[in-house]
């Protein structure tokens, strides 16, 4: 007798969707978590991350074995693996943008980590172009040099492979009219705002919201000229505290007795409060249910998170975030 097996087919690395609604996660190379079996509420992976490497013309991969357990997801899950290079305190963007060859090699260097490893697309977090807040080196030209990479960038990825870029939430140092027609997705990091007695991710603006709120980091980038269906809403697993309090990722915070949650129904999210002082600001379920609500009423791409692994054990957070997103119960 005749036996048919039915196999899954891998998923084609760089043929991606350009339409459809967004799930990112942040996934780091300093920890050994694995998003199992939880790809099934992921659209995307971004590695964090590469950098740019020493001689200003190249891409390093920190733990590159970690990277391709990543891509090994894409066997079975239909996930999206984007390499994201840079982060907070990731220099060498300014000298390497800041001539037309170093700009050409270090695109030419993505293309060919994109080929090697079987990724979709490269994510850049430069921190932030003319800035130096990070203890990085910039230059006022850095603004129009960013735009000038990601022109090249494209150019190297071609139209099949994910070009993206984290931007800080009042949308700040980059010129997004240059750079849209090169990019597919803008990550706004609508985190690390405000400290206590301030929210770090309020939703709306009240009295205790941070520098920007979501609804206004939103405007900014519109503002800007950046298309709503190219927005995506950062949103963190972490929370920021008072000095002393301990681990703030959301796993350790829904541990602690010794705090009591209070809810700002204006600001939509929630805060920590101990003998009567705000201690921690922070997201939970349900604010992130009013942020997806909220992600999608504005026609906003989707949302995408750091970290992964500062979830807890049930996937509270990241649930809350796929069903938001999928419309699902």
């Amino acid at each position: 007798m005749a036996c048919m097996m039915m196999l899954m087919l891998p998923m084609q690395a760089g043929k991606h969707k350009d339409d459809g609604p967004v799930v990112a996660a942040y996934v780091t190379g300093w920890n050994a978590d694995m998003p199992l079996p939880d790809c099934s509420v992921l659209t995307h992976i971004n590695y964090a991350f590469g950098k740019v490497s020493k001689t200003y013309d190249g891409v390093t991969i920190q733990r590159p074995d970690r990277l391709r357990q990543l891509v090994e997801l894409k066997k079975e899950h239909e996930v999206y693996i984007v390499l994201s290079i840079g982060g907070w305190t990731a220099g060498g963007f300014s000298e390497m943008a800041s001539t037309e060859r170093r700009r050409k090699a270090f695109a030419k260097d993505c293309k060919r980590i994109v080929k090697d490893f079987g990724l979709d697309g490269i994510d850049i977090d430069w921190e932030y172009p003319s800035c130096s807040e990070a203890g990085i080196i910039s230059s006022p030209a850095d603004i129009d040099n960013f735009t000038l990479l990601m022109k090249e960038l494209r150019k190297a990825l071609g139209k099949d492979y994910l070009l993206s870029c984290a931007t800080v939430a009042d949308a700040k140092f980059v010129d997004f009219k240059a750079i849209e027609p090169y990019v597919d997705l803008v990550n706004i990091m609508m985190y690390d705002v405000g400290n206590p007695p301030y929210h770090h991710a309020a939703l709306y603006r009240s009295e205790m919201s941070g520098r920007v709120t979501a609804e206004e980091a939103l405007q900014a980038h519109l503002d800007a000229e950046m298309p709503v269906n190219k927005l995506v809403l950062g949103v963190p697993f972490y929370g920021r505290s008072v000095k002393g309090f301990g681990d703030t990722a959301y796993g350790a915070l829904v541990k602690r007795n010794d705090v009591t949650r209070m809810w700002d129904d204006i600001a939509k999210v929630p805060y920590l409060v101990k003998d009567g002082e705000f201690v921690c600001t922070y997201e939970d379920a349900e604010s992130l249910s009013w942020k997806c609500k909220f992600i999608k009423e504005k026609g906003m791409r989707g949302a995408m998170y750091w970290e992964y692994r500062c979830d807890d054990e049930a996937g509270t957070l990241r649930n809350a975030v796929w069903n938001g997103i999928m419309g699902q119960p």
